[in-house]
């Protein structure tokens, strides 16, 4: 994919937004949307050290394309926040710094994110670590459980319990719907909320060396239907067909009684919406055990970059007991799993279930991601829509495992 880009480029050229040009200013690219957890941990570290971050913004949808732009025109930042699923790639093609030794040699290196280090690692070689950490949890929304009948304090330990209490909520009546998702299209929320039912069970959408797709199971198969009967029985809103990922925050309406977020969404609620009443579980698998996305961001460092040294110096304060407060204090989870506890401490007690999750989550790893997962046109995306919402469940299983093969295949 990367090859791709980086040859569609030409010779565009891309003005980089820079405060100053002088040596000790180190140039960062993030997506937009990063939240005020890293802004604020930019903003402590620049109040309190010699080198300064220039942090610059990029529109989420554009990063990648732009990244590879710069890196063909030479313009590149020093170091970049990049969503760790396309970390693979980019190590693939040589456009990133080999961190092995220096991250090896940080006394909490066996601490950190191991999905986010698992995908920060090609051929062994480690090129990105953990910037922000990002995991799926089930929330479920307390006011509506007491309506219905339910005891808001009991969180659901398997989908016949969640699908239940859908009903429930549903029978409320008026817009007030048992359970949400993001189902039209959005391979990355779907990645991120559904897969967890599958993973849970210990079946997975690709083999362990990622050759080959393996979407067909008997707990995908379960999992597909689970969702199927709540669209059928009315307890998902309409609007979950077509929801491109722009309303997968539905849940803050305070009408929807269950949904699979993000653990981000924690301290949304919270600050946002404290007038929601929730509950926080990890997401159950279809035989009840417990799974989860591991999502957000690695810390890239550019391939050829004169200030290596800054970059890291800048890193390891985000890694110190200060920079992951303040990471925390604004709704970031902990990269360092040694000193969790202590970073949490005082805040909502529950972010303790995002945190709980890095120890089950998982992240694809893939070369391929974004054509296989991430794109709206892909085959995953095609197949949880087709398959959930459609009416012929078997032509989008047999579509969608032809088809991600095909993608596989044609990389190798």
């Amino acid at each position: 994919m990367i090859k791709r880009l980086l040859a569609a480029t030409g010779i565009a050229t891309l003005c980089l937004v820079s405060a100053a040009s002088a040596a000790e200013n180190v140039e960062m690219w993030v997506r937009s949307g990063i939240g005020d957890a890293f802004k604020k941990v930019v903003e402590a570290y620049n109040s309190s050290h010699e080198n300064k971050v220039v942090m610059t913004e990029v529109p989420f949808s554009e990063l990648v394309q732009k990244y590879a732009t710069a890196i063909a025109g030479g313009q590149a930042p020093d170091a970049l926040s990049m969503d760790l699923i396309y970390n693979p790639a980019f190590a693939a093609a040589g456009q990133l710094e080999d961190l092995t030794d220096w991250a090896k040699s940080l006394p909490y290196f066996n601490s950190l994110s191991p999905s986010h280090v698992r995908l920060g690692t090609y051929q062994d070689k480690v090129y990105g670590l953990p910037l922000s950490v990002e995991t799926s949890v089930f929330a479920w929304n307390k006011d509506l459980y007491k309506k219905a009948g339910l005891d808001p304090e009991k969180a659901p330990a398997n989908w016949d319990e969640i699908t239940a209490n859908a009903e429930k909520i549903r029978a409320l009546g008026d817009d007030t719907y048992g359970f949400y998702f993001s189902g039209g299209g959005c391979g990355g929320c779907m990645i991120f909320t559904f897969t967890p039912l599958v993973w849970g069970a210990g079946a997975d959408i690709l083999s362990a060396d990622s050759k080959k797709a393996t979407l067909d199971t008997p707990q995908m198969r379960k999992a597909v239907d689970v969702y199927r009967n709540m669209v059928k029985k009315d307890l998902v809103p309409a609007g979950a067909a077509s929801d491109n990922g722009t309303n997968f925050l539905t849940f803050t309406n305070g009408k929807i009684g269950q949904q699979s977020l993000g653990a981000f969404a924690i301290g949304t609620l919270v600050t946002q919406h404290p007038e929601i009443n929730f509950g926080v579980t990890l997401i159950p698998g279809v035989d009840g055990k417990p799974s989860s996305f591991a999502g957000g961001d690695n810390f890239v460092i550019t391939k050829g970059t004169k200030k290596i040294d800054e970059v890291k110096e800048f890193l390891e304060y985000i890694y110190s007991m200060e920079g992951q407060k303040i990471m925390a204090k604004y709704g970031s989870l902990p990269t360092r799993g040694d000193i969790a506890d202590k970073v949490l401490e005082g805040l909502d007690p529950r972010m303790q279930i995002g945190l709980k999750a890095i120890s089950v989550a998982k992240t694809p790893y893939t070369l391929q991601f974004n054509d296989l997962i991430n794109s709206a046109n892909g085959p995953w995306a095609s197949f949880t829509n087709a398959a959930i919402f459609g009416d012929d469940v078997d032509g989008a299983f047999s579509s969608a495992q032809s088809e991600m093969q095909s993608i596989i295949d044609s990389g190798q």
